[in-house]
């Protein structure tokens, strides 16, 4: 997998997330879903402003979900790296994009 088809999977499924989200709320996700969505909080804010900052503004848990959401799918690298500390997590995600991409797509 190329990094372009990983950011076209990740924007294209969290659009989809946003979309259920709008019509039957957040609470309806599943653990998966859930995920995706932080990936995506993470991944939008890193893109658009460099850190993140816009994250915690769009949902001050996400990391914390994150971690939950990955910790009962099972996928510990994924768990491992929203475990980071906030300004590790920044320092370090574009080279571990397509770690959790791999993860999450697997």
């Amino acid at each position: 997998m190329v990094e372009d088809d990983n950011e076209t999977w990740l924007i294209d499924s969290g659009h989809a997330i946003i979309e259920k989200i709008a019509a039957v709320g957040v609470a309806t996700l599943t653990p998966r879903e859930r995920l995706i969505h932080c990936f995506w909080i993470t991944d939008y804010s890193m893109r658009n402003a460099g850190d993140l900052a816009a994250a915690r503004d769009l949902d001050p848990r996400y990391q914390t979900d994150a971690v939950a959401a990955a910790t009962a799918l099972g996928l510990s690298r994924t768990a491992a790296i929203f475990s980071l500390s906030e300004g590790e997590l920044e320092r370090r995600f574009f080279g571990l994009f397509d770690d959790l991409c791999a993860e999450l797509r697997g």
